[in-house]
């Protein structure tokens, strides 16, 4: 059927070899049919199964389902979103969370995360943006929240060939949502703020470094102060750090929302501000270093190790003996292996013993698949100064 795509042996073995993708580049016979979901099978005739379709896209097939003979319909996406949900049950001790993580959950291309009462959802091909209704219903009769909002603003739907917009599809949803996460409360911005509202995929690192914190306390790139907030409850006094005023601003209100008096908000650049403390030889007793992505393309991953090396180094340095620090990279292209070297490279500089206490990735609603790499991005690090 002309409405079929038949791909090279090259597509067909990223399949087999567990990635979802097929390249523009590997099919051989493109569909007729407009974005959607096609079947795929290979040059000898041999059927592989549903893929979403983008035609403008790079990433041109997505694979859905490996069942030829499945239909998919708002039943197949109700069982999908159904499945992913369950999977989250284990999540205790917070209010707001990843429901579906894309490829992590066979859903290519689809993130939903709830806050609350409430979803905001994410469609980044276009394949999958003509089941927005089918999925649209499943999550309403999975998790009947009071409103759903699409976040489509993401520059990746440019490529295949979307609009950016931000809509509600369901029920209403508020500028501002109180999450409860292991005890500390803040405020999402699911209308305005980064990503869908909040960063939800530290949550567990904030709880981890939060109760091991003690005397004076840094967070360098604090945003709305999702991690000064834990090192509050178990630290002296917390400087928290960033460029942005309006978003120490929703630090403060974080803060008082929490009744916390011991954070002390400070606009500044990060690398400024270290280097400035470690001059004047300053110690902290526990630091968090959470930057945003410094390699955002393979390109620029040299300067971005420079980056982040300096900063570690830094952060190394102004350790207090017996100080820990929890640091991070939300980069893709950074590796785990070049995280690692990165780290000890800082170590070797800085004069200091530093031991690695745990090494940190995603949490349970963010799953990382072996196989398909651009589901994990999360690396991160619990050090100790041993001296």
């Amino acid at each position: 059927m002309s409405s079929d795509a038949v791909v090279s042996a090259k597509g067909a073995r990223r399949w087999q070899q567990g990635h979802p993708w097929i390249f523009k580049s590997d099919v051989v016979r493109r569909p007729t049919a407009d974005a959607g979901a096609v079947r795929v099978r290979d040059e000898r005739g041999k059927w592989l199964g549903w893929a979403l379709w983008s035609p403008q896209s790079e990433i041109s097939l997505r694979l859905l389902e490996r069942d030829i003979e499945t239909s998919i319909d708002a039943a197949w996406w109700y069982a999908q979103i159904d499945a992913a949900f369950a999977r989250r049950r284990r999540i205790d001790g917070a209010n707001a969370y990843r429901v579906v993580h894309g490829e992590g959950d066979g859903l290519p291309s689809l993130v939903c995360d709830r806050y609350d009462r409430w979803l905001v959802v994410q469609l980044m091909s276009a394949g999958l943006e003509r089941f927005r209704d089918d999925i649209v219903a499943a999550l309403t009769a999975v998790l009947n929240p009071d409103g759903i909002l699409a976040r489509n603003d993401v520059p990746l739907r440019k490529k295949e060939g979307l609009s950016l917009e931000s809509l509600l599809l369901h029920g209403n949803v508020p500028q501002a949502i109180e999450v409860n996460e292991h005890g500390v409360r803040y405020l999402a911005a699911p209308w305005t703020g980064q990503k869908t509202g909040a960063f939800l995929d530290q949550r567990e690192n904030r709880a981890l470094i939060g109760a091991q914190a003690r005397g004076r306390a840094l967070d360098c790139f604090s945003y709305h102060g999702s991690f000064a907030l834990h090192l509050a409850r178990c630290a002296d006094r917390v400087v928290a750090l960033d460029s942005s005023g309006p978003a120490l601003e929703r630090a403060r209100e974080n803060a008082a929302l929490n009744g916390l008096t011991n954070i002390d908000l400070v606009e500044t650049d990060a690398f400024d501000y270290l280097k400035d403390r470690e001059r004047a030889r300053d110690r902290f007793d526990t630091i968090v270093l959470d930057p945003p992505a410094f390699a955002k393309t393979r390109a620029s991953l040299p300067a971005a190790i420079r980056g982040y090396k300096e900063i570690n180094l830094r952060g190394m340095r102004l350790l207090a003996p017996g100080g820990k620090l929890f640091t991070a990279s939300c980069s893709f292209h950074l590796t785990k292996p070049l995280f690692l070297e990165m780290l000890d490279d800082a170590a070797a500089d800085s004069g200091r013993r530093i031991a690695l206490r745990e090494l940190r990735g995603q949490p349970l609603d963010h799953p990382e698949l072996l196989t398909v790499p651009e589901t994990g991005y999360i690396k991160g690090a619990l050090l100790e100064a041993m001296d």
